[in-house]
């Protein structure tokens, strides 16, 4: 093979790879360890798209530079397989998900084999596979055992359509994510989480993690730790308290109205019979609302009078009691006091319905807005004015306390988790009902295994797809003997996703979920990537299993990812289209008003345009053109099916090879940066490719150039490769891969001026590049004689001395201006006669000397010389 031929060479070195168990992960524990992992894929029908090989390829060149580092280097890939698509496909198809699973799973495989990416698949998970669901199911028993698994009935987003649960990230706009269905909120029982027990070491556990900034506030403000009181009010009329929580009890003076959720259960008991009907009409229309849209500040507040009234404790007041669907359920105790002169969504509803408006902390003189939310001195509040905030808080919640009217207390936003999927393709709950009570399986009858099923639809009254197989669902308690019925609930998909990290440190360990010595040494994961859109629920629900099972002994540690990298989405390619009319560019809009007239005859002076990235500057979501006289505005979207942008990653391969998609991919910008999808800039990458196998092998002969030579490299030489090694070490570190590229395309650039190439520079050379374009590395290394594989070999070492020039370079300046520049033999760059000298004898300065007289000279060794002239 003489010309750079991707197709032979990277078909021949993942089989080499693959025969070989090239990266199998290490045994032995004697060297030191690097834990490196992506975010499981989800395997669905369409296959990947060239934005989901982003992320592992950044992962794929840190574990081949740790390799070569002298690290034991655990780096695995796994399914993340159960979930509703497979389901969905399975009720309009009649398909099982198991087969269909199965399908995604070796497309998936195939593709990501064919970019060499080097995992150990000798450790693939299946969230789906029994002998690891089992494991799911004996974590899920331990939650059990520690009182954090209960069942409760709950407000649920229930969607007749999909016959299931939604979670609240899968409801946008009162509709479900997938098929765009509508959701009613409705009570059911459901398997629920204690995850709350957490809350406080969840927060703090993020102290020690090196993570994003944002994603660690994201996470603080989802548990959303608040401090305040929780304050009783007696209904009048009624033998009934209201208790509410309120980080601001220094304003109960302000209170001029209270609000239930429409899910309160003090609704049915208060509410007024002349209102019952206004009230139910209002909490059905609440139903059909999700959290986002009943909380957002923009929208307009609703809400119902439930005809009782509230005492206010500090100064019994009779206060209205409303239902308003601004107050949710699952935050505080569900009921709010509202204080609208300090609070803005209070006072927007206390306009709307004429409710009286108090303030109750000082505005500042230049305040013109409405409520004031800020610091200030109290004010109409009677024994609490004329305090500070903070003082007015002490004070009266000791007041509340000795009157037994309320008490400090701390408040998270966060809820218990919400465990249960009306679903057939999900892990089965290790639970049956004995006498219509909840019992756990025992650890030997695990893993409790899905029926064959062929109707996945859930039963006409709601109950889930399990709830068909009867003779599944009707069993026997081994124990006492007794009938029992098994749970027709299954898990959700995040369950599978919770602790697969751990699953790979021994994923054929029987004896419990992971190997306790394997887990020692490997864990916690070193580097962590996957994309922003798991910055929330993912990361605190793996974390929150990770910490039950630190506390059950099974895992050495408190937290299991120490470092955690969001990569940036990449987007479809961009969509810009331009006119030009005499020479000039004129917007789209302005085209399709312009008549032919105008226009000079229907396409005589416009013609359709397709602009170059380079003259694209991205600013937001938008990338802005610019032209002759005006500015085009064109935008790159998301990948998906429906805008028609998709790009297949094997058309990619199949054109410029895997090695020019990956460094493509990392050459694009910056890791975590969105950036804009072009298929032609890929051939900048494979031209670069192309350069590197010109420069070692002859394309006539297909045999080393003979410029490749066993000699010693020359300073310059050396110089250029330590230059190169030094910057692509460090940028690997920091993974900055783009701009280690730009360094290795600056290196071969220089060396195609050599007119020798010493053999042991281009192996090191060979080295850098691996990592990157390990393809053409493996085949290029074997060229230069070498038997094993590159991916092992030790990474180049940096040695600052050849970088150190053999001359000192010296600016010289006449009064402080720059006038020319000598360069002196390195020992003798201290030497401030030798130096002076050689620096007045510089023909410009010469000239500056003989004008003028020179009063001092100021020499900075190794730095700059200053002659001052009068």
């Amino acid at each position: 093979m003489s010309s750079y031929s991707p197709e032979k060479i990277e078909t021949k070195w993942q089989q080499y790879w693959q025969e070989n168990k090239t990266f199998k992960t290490p045994e032995d524990h004697d060297k030191p360890k690097y834990y490196v992992l992506d975010m499981f894929p989800y395997p669905s029908g369409s296959g990947l798209h060239v934005g989901h090989p982003e992320g592992y390829t950044a992962t794929d060149i840190l574990a081949r530079y740790k390799r070569m580092n002298g690290f034991n280097v655990l780096h695995p890939i796994g399914w993340d397989a159960f979930g509703l698509p497979a389901e969905q496909y399975a009720v309009k198809t009649g398909t099982h998900p198991r087969d269909t699973t199965q399908k995604n799973i070796d497309r998936f495989r195939e593709q990501l084999q064919s970019l060499g990416f080097s995992y150990d698949w000798d450790r693939e998970v299946n969230t789906t596979d029994p002998d690891y669901y089992k494991w799911t199911q004996w974590i899920f028993l331990k939650l059990y055992e520690k009182g954090l698994a209960y069942e409760d009935d709950v407000p649920v987003n229930w969607c007749p359509e999909l016959g299931t649960v939604l979670a609240n990230e899968e409801v946008i706009d009162g509709k479900s994510e997938v098929g765009g269905y509508p959701v009613v909120k409705k009570p059911m029982r459901q398997w629920v989480l204690k995850i709350t027990e957490y809350a406080d070491r969840l927060l703090e556990g993020l102290d020690d993690l090196d993570w994003p900034k944002s994603t660690k506030e994201m996470q603080r403000n989802w548990i959303g730790k608040s401090i305040g009181a929780e304050i009783d009010f007696e209904i009048a009329d009624y033998d009934e308290s209201l208790r509410v929580f309120t980080t601001r009890p220094d304003t109960i003076f302000g209170a001029t109205y209270m609000v239930l959720a429409p899910e309160h259960d003090l609704v049915d008991t208060i509410t007024e019979d002349d209102q019952k009907e206004a009230v139910e009409a209002y909490r059905e229309e609440a139903a059909r609302k999700s959290d986002l849209e009943r909380t957002e500040l923009s929208d307009e507040k609703t809400g119902v009078f439930t005809g009782a009234y509230a005492v206010n404790p500090v100064n019994g007041e009779e206060i209205p009691i409303w239902v308003a669907d601004y107050v949710l359920a699952t935050y505080g105790t569900g009921a709010i006091m509202a204080v609208p002169g300090q609070d803005e969504r209070d006072w927007e509803f206390a306009e709307k319905f004429d409710l009286p408006i108090i303030r109750t902390v000082e505005p500042p003189e230049d305040f013109d807005g409405k409520a004031y939310t800020g610091e200030g001195k109290t004010i109409n509040s009677d024994f609490l004015n004329g305090l500070d905030v903070p003082e007015a808080k002490k004070k009266i919640i000791e007041w509340l306390e000795e009157h037994n009217a309320g008490t400090k207390a701390v408040n998270y936003k966060l809820r218990d988790w919400l465990f249960s999927r009306q679903r057939y393709w999900g892990e089965p709950f290790p639970i049956i009902h004995v006498d219509g009570e909840p019992k756990p399986v025992s650890k030997d009858g695990l893993p409790v295994t899905l029926p064959e099923m062929d109707d996945f639809e859930p039963t006409d009254d709601g109950n889930p797809p399990l709830a068909k197989a009867e003779d599944w669902v009707n069993t026997t308690d081994l124990e006492t003997g007794k009938p029992a019925k098994r749970e027709t609930n299954t898990m959700p998909q995040w369950a599978g996703s919770c602790w697969y990290y751990l699953r790979y440190c021994s994923p054929h360990f029987e004896e419990g979920p992971v190997d306790p010595d394997e887990e020692k040494y490997w864990m916690p994961v070193d580097m962590y990537v996957g994309g922003a859109e798991h910055s929330v629920l993912h990361l605190l629900y793996a974390r929150f299993w990770h910490k039950v099972l630190y506390d059950c002994g099974v895992v050495s540690t408190k937290e299991p990812f120490q470092r955690l990298v969001h990569q940036g989405m990449i987007l479809g390619e961009m969509e810009f289209t331009g006119f030009k009319k005499d020479g000039k560019w004129i917007d789209y809009e302005t085209v399709e008003n312009l008549s032919d007239e105008e226009l000079g005859g229907p396409g005589v002076y416009t013609e359709k345009v397709k602009l170059d990235k380079s003259d694209v500057e991205k600013r937001g979501d938008d990338f802005v053109i610019e032209g002759t006289d005006v500015t085009v505005d064109a935008k790159a979207h998301k990948m998906s099916k429906s805008r028609g942008n998709v790009v297949n990653p094997d058309d990619i391969v199949e054109q410029y090879g895997a090695d020019s998609m990956r460094l493509y991919e990392m050459f694009m910008g910056p890791l975590e940066q969105v950036k804009p999808w072009s298929t032609k800039d890929v051939d900048g990458v494979y031209r670069f490719l192309s350069r590197v196998w010109r420069l070692i092998i002859d394309e006539k002969s297909g045999e080393l150039n003979e410029s490749v030579q066993d000699t010693e490299p020359s300073k310059e030489q050396l110089k250029a490769l330590h230059k190169c090694i030094k910057k692509v070490t460090e940028d690997v570190e920091d993974l900055s891969f783009n701009t280690a590229i730009s360094a290795m395309m600056i290196f071969i650039n220089e060396a195609n001026k050599w007119d020798e190439h010493p053999k042991a520079l281009l192996e090191s050379f060979m080295k850098l590049l691996s990592p990157f374009a390990p393809h053409i590395s493996e085949e290029l290394w074997s060229r230069l004689g070498h038997e094993q594989s590159i991916a092992y070999v030790d990474w180049p070492e940096f040695k600052e001395k050849y970088l150190i020039s053999d001359t000192q370079m010296y600016p010289i300046q006449v009064n402080g201006k720059v006038r020319g520049e000598i360069y002196v033999p390195r020992d003798k760059a201290k030497d401030k006669e030798y130096v002076l000298s050689e620096a007045k004898a510089v023909e410009n300065v010469e000239r500056y000397l003989e004008e003028g007289k020179l009063v001092k000279e100021i020499f900075v060794p190794e730095r700059i010389v200053n002659l001052v002239v009068k």
